[in-house]
């Protein structure tokens, strides 16, 4: 038995739902995009459109293809229109409790053949599957921001899930022109496992005072090929992003090549959490 996805929901018109929307409607496939507020829609369909309006100017996308994009995402409040699609994602924010209200309302409108995936980065798969009637048509689905431009999909495989489901949602990757991985339900999943342990070396090497944050960027930039270095990465993240992944990996794995690097919570503390409050690392 196969299953093919042809119309999709996503609950969370933020930085995340908004992308993933994005991608599934300029692949084609029809895309009902919720969230808790209007204006909260209205702000992710004008990210999108503005998204779209400039791959046009760029020529990556026509004009024409950039509308039809537009045209194939409704916007909405009303969970209600969720009711016929193959596959809903959630993009809510990292809480569990958060998480686990939302997946149950989606629970309660979709059908039971329905695939219901997380956006999650951190949140156990197996755990979140628990609260749904079906958990075994229940997967993490982990994009990469921005969505429209990371050409990598985690697929994370709960406990539950079924190689039906996983099968679906590695289709439905390859049309949206992703290359997907499959992983295991553990904190962290792949990318992020391997990679804020190095931002936290990054942070321990400044503490220390090996060198300069620019030096330190642009080594890890130059010397490993990095689009950009640990610590500037650290900024577009978040600095409290960061120090909460790491604070997970040291209660869930028990290791303590986790802790986190001293400077990086006193500057989470001080405020400095990044681009998104005008310092971390930089200034912006």
């Amino acid at each position: 038995m196969s299953k093919t996805i042809q119309s999709v929901g996503v609950v969370g018109a933020g930085t995340m739902g908004n992308g993933i929307a994005q991608a599934f409607a300029t692949a084609g496939i029809p895309v009902v995009m919720v969230d808790i507020s209007l204006a909260a829609v209205e702000k992710g369909q004008a990210t999108i459109a503005k998204s779209l309006d400039r791959l046009a100017s760029k020529d990556k996308i026509s004009e024409i293809d950039a509308d039809a994009a537009k045209g194939r995402i409704l916007g909405t409040t009303d969970y209600s229109k969720l009711k016929g699609a193959d596959l809903v994602i959630e993009a809510a924010t990292e809480n569990f409790d958060i998480k686990v209200q939302i997946l149950k309302q989606i629970n309660g409108i979709v059908g039971d053949d329905t695939i219901i995936a997380t956006n999650t980065s951190s949140i156990s798969i197996t755990a979140l599957a628990a609260t749904v009637t079906h958990p075994e048509r229940f997967i993490g689905l982990h994009f990469f921001n921005p969505v429209p431009m990371m050409a990598l999909v985690e697929v994370i495989r709960g406990l539950q899930s079924n190689d039906v489901t996983h099968a679906a949602v590695e289709d439905v990757a390859g049309r949206l022109n992703k290359t997907a991985i499959t992983v295991k339900n553990a904190p962290g999943f792949v990318v992020n496992r391997i990679l804020v342990p190095m931002i936290n070396e990054a942070f321990f090497v400044l503490a220390e005072g090996l060198a300069t944050a620019e030096d330190i960027d642009t080594g890890m930039r130059l010397g490993c090929n990095h689009p950009i270095g640990p610590l500037a990465l650290a900024d577009m993240i978040g600095l409290d992003v960061c120090l909460s992944v790491l604070e997970v990996y040291l209660r869930e794995l028990g290791d303590s090549k986790y802790r986190p690097c001293p400077l990086l919570k006193e500057m989470v503390a001080a405020g400095r959490l990044g681009r998104k409050t005008g310092q971390g690392v930089y200034h912006y």
